[in-house]
């Protein structure tokens, strides 16, 4: 601390501007962790409930820790998906590309509430959800530029991404739901204290395949959260041109549900830590509503504007961004300061510019690889090309 009065002082000599600089620097740099508080208590949107006689509480306790971890976690998610879209404007990234931005409180919010052990299954908007299960950036944006580096070694891309308890994205509408249910079915059949997510989008929500899968789900009473992540738009179609009815949590009839603000990392959070309990006890499934937007078009194909105005996603950045609603609770309770979420800002920039490098850098696999990995664990076996003379080997 001496030393630091010691250089603020001499700058002082070489004029007012430079000290003042300096004088800030020193500010900042003489702040410790103790000046911040440890926790915080927040007010909550409450839910709506069906068939429930009592929801999630309206009160949520976030520490520092937590908050710092969620706000990176978040902010990383949105510059990896921004990075995407440059990289796809560049044609580095080819094909089918879903983003994720504006979306992240549900995909944090999600993970913050279940344990490693838990499963999570979801459709092609995936990305966020790749990330938050543990796969590093770097191999997210070497999948999506189809490199031997990515999570699924350059053969899965946008749409298809795994790693342990985490099932993909699926590209056919809907199709991961019953997938879901299937794990949970595992799940209570070995007798796992664990759960399955399985998530959808409301464009999804209207298929017949999901509502069978509530039928089984809740015969056998499955430990599964059905979660729509109600982004207000199937593709170019808005919910109230698609559903006869808009309450998606609603719509297991004899299932519980929940209705919940997708935008608020905690609301989803302490919504989900209770569904996950519910589902624990051996109460069977649960539908919840996670009602969020998405900043970007349904793919990169789709520029987002024709079918909403773009002060209509101004305004839902203006008042409802979800990690601009974190940093204000966190800077206004003392749990961080403006220049502490800068410097994570800074790092993680750092770390997707790194990430993109690797992206764009790392070999394309071979073709002598391209019928690799179709089993888990089998013998290897001759897989048909194109023609019948054409054979490709399978390595599991």
């Amino acid at each position: 601390m001496r030393k630091m009065l010691l250089a603020a002082l001499s700058r002082v000599l070489q004029g007012p501007a430079a000290a003042g600089r300096t004088a800030a620097r020193v500010m900042v740099a003489s702040r410790n962790y103790g000046d911040f508080a440890s926790e915080a208590t927040f007010e909550i949107k409450p839910c709506d409930l069906h068939r429930l006689e009592k929801g999630p509480g309206t009160t949520a306790v976030m520490t520092r820790e937590e908050g710092l971890q969620y706000y990176k976690t978040m902010q990383t998610i949105r510059r990896m998906e921004l990075k995407a879209d440059q990289l796809y404007k560049q044609k580095i990234i080819r094909g089918f590309c879903h983003l994720y931005d504006g979306q992240e409180a549900c995909c944090v919010g999600i993970e913050a509430a279940i344990n490693p052990t838990d499963h999570v299954i979801t459709a092609y908007r995936a990305h966020g959800f790749t990330f938050t299960r543990g796969v590093p950036v770097r191999e997210i944006l070497a999948e999506l530029t189809g490199r031997k580096g990515g999570c699924a070694k350059g053969k899965g891309g946008s749409m298809h991404m795994y790693t342990k308890n985490f099932y993909g994205g699926n590209g056919i509408v809907g199709a991961q739901v019953p997938l879901g249910a299937g794990v949970a079915l595992a799940c209570k059949y070995f007798g796992k204290n664990e759960i399955c997510v399985a998530l959808y989008g409301d464009g999804a929500a209207n298929q017949g395949q999901i509502f069978e899968t509530y039928n089984m789900a809740a015969l056998w009473k499955l430990p599964c959260i059905f979660v729509c992540e109600n982004n207000r738009y199937g593709m170019g179609t808005s919910v109230e041109r698609a559903a006869a009815s808009t309450d998606y949590y609603k719509r297991g009839y004899f299932i519980p549900g929940l209705r919940v603000d997708g935008m608020d990392i905690l609301c989803v959070r302490e919504a989900v830590k209770f569904a996950a309990d519910y589902c624990r006890a051996g109460n069977g499934p649960l539908v919840m509503e996670l009602q969020t937007y998405r900043y970007h078009g349904h793919s990169m194909s789709d520029p987002g504007i024709s079918y909403r105005t773009r002060e209509e996603i101004q305004e839902v950045r203006s008042k409802s961004d979800p990690i601009t609603l974190l940093k204000d609770r966190m800077v206004n309770n003392n749990l961080a300061s403006v220049e502490e979420l800068k410097e994570i800002d800074v790092a993680v920039r750092k770390e997707i510019e790194e990430a993109a490098q690797f992206a764009t850098t790392d070999p394309e696999p071979p073709l002598e690889e391209l019928g690799h990995h179709i089993y888990f664990s089998e013998p290897p076996f001759e897989v048909r090309g194109p023609n019948q003379w054409i054979k490709y080997k399978s390595v599991s």
